[in-house]
């Protein structure tokens, strides 16, 4: 019997169960939906697929580097004791291995090849042995001459609440040494871009309108009212050139040492700074959050 893609859609809404797992599961019951629950509550997906409408903001960063490529993948948990556990971390490590020899995408990763199973199975199945929701939420790539990577909130070694990659140009042994002062740098700081042609042009236009507005409101209720030409010529340029030191991360002071830039900095060790990547825990998830009251109730509950 052939599998249509609408019979994958109705087992999946029907169980949450990811798109590779209802087509195995229609596959080896040779179409039956019911027949196809079953299979899946067997294996501990469909257990899995109930879970899938928790939050998952917690977990951790995994990063990996070989070759001039590197790698961070997110995986969230739903708390972050699950983060703790070893079997998760080994998870995070395995997703991460795989990730840096196999592809640029999480769909990709999501259906490559680990130990024998797909990682998507492979991450379903951890879902119903540790008891909370996970998912591969994202992943970087990054390439060049020399990729540096370094782990802030270290969990374990190479993952962490914070993972950062740096590509650098230059000799090698030069890179590798101030390479993870850059990635700290990156993890304390959180730079939008790496210079100025590299900014999305419409955060540019969004800061200067700010600006633009703030300066004319300012000097509509000042004392001495400064000519509009100064404003447009001088005040306002001079925000912007803060701002942009500000937000980029070649004109950012190096915390290592403010007296410098870091584009400065790389200068004087003799490399150039050509890509990076700062990839953070929950980033951009939205926490449902619940007061302890309720969630005692709930407990209580069952």
């Amino acid at each position: 019997m052939t599998i249509t893609a609408s019979m994958v859609k109705e087992l999946r809404d029907s169980t949450g169960a990811g798109m590779m797992d209802a087509k195995k599961a229609l596959t080896e019951v040779a179409g039956d939906m019911e027949a196809a629950v079953d299979w899946l509550r067997t294996k501990g997906l469909a257990k899995a697929a109930k879970k899938a409408d928790r939050v998952a903001a917690e977990g951790l960063v995994g990063v990996a580097v070989s070759n001039g490529r590197g790698v961070a993948v997110e995986i969230n948990s739903e708390t972050d004791f699950v983060a703790k556990n070893a079997d998760f971390q080994s998870l995070v490590r395995e997703v991460a291995r795989v990730a840096l020899t196999v592809g640029d995408s999480v769909e990709v990763v999501r259906a490559a090849d680990l130990n024998g199973k797909t990682v998507e199975e492979v991450i379903s199945e951890a879902i119903a042995r540790i008891g909370e929701n996970m998912t591969l939420r994202r992943m970087h790539v990054l390439e060049g001459d020399t990729v540096v990577s370094y782990v802030h909130n270290a969990a374990t070694e190479g993952m962490g609440k914070i993972g950062v990659l740096v590509a650098l140009k230059g000799p090698a042994d030069k890179a590798q040494a101030i390479g993870k002062q850059f990635a700290m740098h990156i993890a304390a700081t959180s730079p939008l871009s790496l210079s100025e042609a590299s900014l999305d042009p419409a955060v540019v236009e969004r800061e200067l309108a700010v600006q633009t507005a703030k300066a004319l409101e300012e000097n509509a209720t000042a004392a001495k009212p400064k000519p509009e030409q100064v404003l447009h010529n001088n005040i306002i340029p001079g925000r912007m050139k803060k701002f942009l030191s500000e937000v980029t991360l070649l004109g950012q002071p190096f915390v290592i040492n403010p007296d410098l830039t870091v584009d400065q900095a790389a200068k004087e060790a003799g490399v150039e700074i050509t890509g990076f990547a700062r990839v953070m825990v929950g980033e951009g998830v939205e926490k449902k959050e619940e007061d302890f009251a309720a969630e005692v109730a709930k407990m209580v509950q069952g």
